[in-house]
């Protein structure tokens, strides 16, 4: 039985159903909202809110306070150890962890019914996929995916938990083998290599038509290893066995190597193919492959810059804007960055800037926001959260249908201060992006800190260039990082010209950024779950990093 089209077609529906609520998104919020309160009416904190007798929107917005996870930490405590009704009076199924790149580490109440909402955004996201490749004479086959499945931890109180990622994996072998070009077995190594290593192997066999990861910079370093193990993973097919050197538990050695079989003809395909190239690229060994699946906006878009290289002009998809405290907005369409407001997975108030320093923001519905503008998003939802400030803004960039379209741009909390200028990811970013076009080269990764004893601090930029690439002018280069930042923040421009010191770059040896990521892994963030921080107020983040050269604009 062939089960893809039966999910196509059940995608489609969804998709169609969404474009329906969302003409209506006013009246579909609306109701969310009040049948949320009143199936919570008589949870603790619904209780403490009176939910019950709250008649309209007005009245919500008055008496629920805009709250962060530090005042719903203590109750999800109580639920950790088994407590019922804290929050939500359907059982929570599950824990959400929280990566920690950003912050320290959260955990989010899972309930089925949250569950079922993120499934149906994922089947929405699927047909709007389908729908896309369609139009451009394509469709969807098996994929592949760059994840992992953790062994189950429980809570005190008996609640399983880990990250939100890999739950979507933990599905039956038979729908597995549907969508996914790779074994199940590929998540299973401990190390992280071993299974990028693994489910390269498998998938260089098939003919895969996507390729899926949380972050961009997980899906470069797939194509960096593709890239630098070619040989051995060549040598691995033709004989059917896996790399004796690979760090692979035996008894999943075995079980991989058992559906592992040699194929000479693939292996000299490959083979050709690294002759006349010099590498194997996506595009070239994959020529099924429709379009890549991950992150957009924010400091994806960084990463997204070094994409043609691998891919060409195949498209990439965001799916869904999802974190593990809820589901926010799903892509409406391939190579787009603007994504819709999922009208029916929370109730969504947009805080506009001039209200975010005060302790009770007036918030703005979907319908009142203006194309342009930035905002904070609260959601209330089924984890049991009110008005809860996830800590994101967001830019409205559009409206489809009725519903805003918008595109995440930074963590509110990231900024980056010498004086008061509060420069963020978002301004870095796009300085960065806008210098690599300029001078036509490629960074592999870069993070901008502050300057130890000075002050005011001024910025170091500190870069690695990726392989192949030279910076032969990097006076000219710090000297264009100050004017394009100017241009991208009025209010570094200000500063600098004030009181802010000339900006130092600082060009790191290969292998540093590899380094850092390697410090936060260890901190146990989970590889596949890394969100690279662009600035970094942590003056040690690239401490003990070997530096090849030092340029500093004159005072």
């Amino acid at each position: 039985m062939d089960f893809l089209p039966i999910l196509t077609f059940a995608a489609d529906r969804a998709r169609k159903n969404f474009n329906k609520k969302v003409r209506q998104q006013s009246a579909v919020q609306e109701n969310f909202l009040f049948d949320l309160l009143k199936r919570y009416q008589n949870t603790e904190l619904g209780k403490q809110y009176r939910v019950a007798d709250i008649e309209t929107i007005e009245q919500f917005k008055d008496r629920i306070p805009v709250l962060d996870y530090t005042a719903y930490e203590p109750y999800i405590r109580r639920i950790a150890e088994g407590e019922p009704n804290v929050l939500t009076s359907d059982p929570v199924v599950y824990l959400n962890r929280t990566s920690g790149s950003t912050g320290k580490q959260k955990l989010i109440p899972v309930t089925k019914r949250f569950q079922n909402i993120l499934g149906w955004a994922n089947l929405v996201s699927l047909g709007f996929l389908t729908h896309g490749l369609r139009k451009r004479g394509k469709k969807l086959g098996k994929n592949i995916v760059l994840n992992a499945l953790e062994a189950p931890k429980y809570t005190r109180g008996g609640i399983e938990y880990g990250s939100a990622g890999p739950g979507v994996l933990k599905m039956g072998s038979f729908f597995y083998k549907q969508l996914f070009v790779h074994p199940l077995d590929t998540f299973k190594p401990k190390d992280y290599f071993t299974r990028s290593y693994t489910a390269l192997l498998f998938s260089l066999k098939g003919s895969p038509t996507s390729i899926g990861s949380n972050f961009p910079m997980v899906i470069l370093q797939f194509c960096n290893w593709l890239e630098e193990y070619a040989d051995a993973l060549i040598e691995d097919i033709e004989t059917g066995s896996i790399a004796p050197w690979l760090k692979l538990e035996p008894e999943l050695r075995a079980s991989l190597e058992a559906q592992l079989f040699p194929d000479r003809d693939r292996a000299d395909r490959l083979r050709s193919i690294l002759k006349t190239e010099g590498r194997l690229l996506p595009r070239l060994v994959w020529p099924e492959l429709a379009c890549y699946t991950t992150a957009r906006g924010g400091t994806s878009d960084f990463y997204l810059q070094r994409f043609p290289e691998y891919f060409g002009d195949i498209p990439g998809f965001g799916a869904v804007f999802a974190s593990a405290e809820g589901t926010f907005s799903i892509y409406p369409d391939l190579d787009t960055d603007g994504s819709v407001l999922a009208v029916e997975t929370g109730f969504f108030e947009f805080v506009p800037p001039d209200e975010w320093e005060n302790e009770h923001p007036k918030t703005l519905r979907p319908s009142e926001v203006k194309v342009g503008e930035y905002y904070r998003l609260l959601v209330t939802n089924h984890s049991g959260f009110y008005r809860y400030d996830i800590g994101d803004v967001f830019q409205v960039v559009g409206f489809y249908e009725e519903a805003p379209l918008i595109v995440f741009r930074y963590r509110r909390g990231g900024l980056l201060s010498s004086t008061t200028e509060k420069t963020t990811e978002y301004h870095v970013t796009k300085t960065m992006q806008i210098l690599q076009d300029k001078f036509a080269i490629r960074f592999e990764d870069f993070c901008v800190t502050l300057s130890d004893n000075e002050f005011p601090a001024r910025y170091l930029v500190n870069v690695e260039l990726a392989p192949g690439y030279r910076l032969d002018d990097a006076e000219s280069f710090i000297d264009a990082f100050d004017r394009v930042l100017k241009d991208v923040h009025s209010y570094y421009e200000i500063k600098r010209d004030m009181s802010v010191p000339p900006p130092r770059l600082q060009i790191l040896k290969p292998g540093s950024f590899e380094i850092v990521r390697q410090r936060q892994v260890e901190r146990g963030i989970p590889a596949y779950q890394l969100k690279f921080p662009h600035i970094s107020e942590d003056r040690a983040i690239v401490s003990g990093l070997e530096v090849d050269r030092v340029v500093q604009l004159p005072s």
